[in-house]
């Protein structure tokens, strides 16, 4: 048993027995799972069931809560949501998940910040054998988004909300300057540094400069470069690639970004952007309404997209699942859960729930105009351009212990823009990342 899991599993078992879980928690069933187990001549009524999903404050949530009478009328199974904010959705679920308690039927959850903690821990049900009996029901489901819910083979969730990195672009300043939006990271720089203008107040590019928090949208930029934060359990944040990516992005907001960047994360970064103070910007294509809706944008008729550039290994944009859905391991009504997620998982749902703003995994609802009408027609076409194979499945650190090392890799990054050694900075974030890697061996 890996260290850093143990003491996960008694930080939450501490917990649990701290806040008193029992199996009457929140107020739910969790009677055995209920079939009629009869033929046509048997006359027992069949008793109605309820399923209680664990859900985060999110507009898919607010979304689906909506829709429940459909399926409740459909299957005459009875939907209950709890919903949380997300450390708080994250805190609670982990201890019922180690309190062995049996009410979490479905729960939402962020595949790379809790997903590899949660599913190494044993808390999600195998989800693998419910998906292998639709016929080819995966087959329209992004590439990477699938990436971020599998042990190898395995399914221990499905993906429900997705998001890749995009290029945001003034329109009108690169059409001043006739400038063709950038399709490489040598044409970004190229541009950022020709409508870098200081004196006016305009920056030619801003992104996240905050120690963790920037580092998932700097992984875009490491795997265009060639690199990758580890392979085959080893770091490989020393790499020629990687020290050429970290030095890059480094060297692009050190001399074209704006100050106080080592302060952002995409709110203070998304400002710079809205209030017209930068040219460039990098980040998630889940923002967009922050930089296109005129009650918070300054330059919301101003703003483009492009897919994000490419490097020179190509275009390697992250283009992940924020939030997923499973099955909880100690479920007794797993073939209701299941059939909650097979149903919201649809095409026909993922298609009306698009349409009010949540971007989901499937690539048909992603071709349809119905699945884009709420997104500007440019983003559209950058987020289907991000996906495919070229899409990673990853923003960060595959690894139990999440927070200490996007801290450790985001160390580099700090070095980079304050332009320091940044061979220097990466070989000591390589040790200590190494450490990390080994003690989840």
């Amino acid at each position: 048993m890996k260290k850093s899991l143990v003491g996960f599993k008694k930080a939450v078992g501490f917990l649990a027995l701290a806040v008193g879980i029992s199996a009457s928690l929140a107020g739910c069933g969790g009677g055995s799972e209920t079939s009629s187990g009869s033929n046509s001549s048997n006359k027992a009524e069949k008793k109605v069931q309820e399923i209680r999903v664990v859900a985060a404050n999110h507009p898919w949530t607010e979304s689906i809560k909506k829709m429940l009478p459909e399926f409740e009328k459909e299957t005459g199974i009875k939907v209950k949501i709890d919903s949380y904010f997300e450390d708080q959705l994250t805190q609670k679920t982990a201890v019922e998940f180690a309190s062995n308690s049996k009410n979490i039927d479905v729960v939402m959850f962020r595949p790379l910040q809790d997903g590899k903690m949660f599913h190494k821990s044993g808390y999600f049900a195998d989800m693998t054998g419910y998906v292998s009996k639709e016929k080819g029901y995966t087959d329209d489901f992004i590439p990477s988004s699938l990436g971020s819910v599998k042990d190898g083979e395995k399914l221990f969730g499905l993906p429900l909300v997705t998001e890749t990195e995009v290029l945001y672009y003034r329109k009108d300043l690169l059409e001043k300057a006739g400038l063709e939006v950038p399709k490489t990271l040598e044409e970004l720089e190229k541009a950022a540094k020709q409508l870098n203008d200081p004196a006016k107040g305009v920056s030619g590019f801003v992104a996240r400069g905050k120690r963790a928090a920037a580092v998932t949208q700097f992984s875009s930029f490491l795997y265009g470069f060639g690199g990758d934060f580890m392979k085959d359990g080893k770091s490989t944040l020393t790499s020629p690639e990687a020290i050429e990516a970290f030095s890059y992005y480094g060297n692009l907001l050190n001399k074209y970004g704006p100050k106080g960047t080592l302060n952002m994360s995409w709110p203070e970064a998304m400002a710079v952007f809205t209030q017209g103070k930068a040219a460039f910007y990098t980040d998630a294509s889940s923002l967009f309404t922050n930089a296109t809706d005129p009650a918070k944008s300054q330059v919301a008729d101003k703003v483009g997209f492009a897919p994000f550039p490419a490097g020179p290994n190509g275009a390697k944009p992250y283009n992940v699942t924020s939030w997923g859905l499973g099955i909880g391991a100690n479920s007794e009504k797993k073939d209701a859960a299941w059939q909650f997620i097979k149903w919201v998982e649809s095409k026909e749902m993922v298609m009306k729930l698009q349409a009010e703003g949540n971007p989901g995994a499937r690539i048909s609802v992603w071709e349809s105009s119905e699945g884009t009408a709420k997104f500007p027609k440019d983003l559209a076409e950058a987020i289907a351009a991000n996906g495919g194979e070229k899409g990673v499945p990853y923003d960060r650190p595959v690894v139990i212990n999440v927070g200490n090392a996007r801290d450790t890799i985001g160390d580099v990054i700090l070095a980079a823009i304050e332009g320091k050694d940044v061979k220097a900075a990466a070989e000591k974030a390589d040790g200590e990342f190494q450490k990390i890697l080994e003690s989840e061996k």
